[in-house]
């Protein structure tokens, strides 16, 4: 698995690509605490554990 050192406007653009999915109605891949509604929270839980279905395409 390549692991790519991600900028943090491509971390913000992939959390928040991925809280407006969630927020949307999408599945949470992740299992999570009830109390954590937030959208934002549960997209950077999911970002950490690297299980957040986008990849970045860079022009290089």
């Amino acid at each position: 698995m390549i692991f790519m050192i991600l900028t943090k406007f491509e971390k913000a653009r992939i959390i928040g690509a991925r809280a407006l999915q969630i927020a949307m109605g999408a599945p949470v891949i992740i299992d999570i605490s009830p109390d954590i509604i937030d959208p934002i929270d549960i997209a950077m839980i999911e970002f950490e554990n690297n299980v957040i279905p986008i990849t970045i395409k860079r022009n290089q």
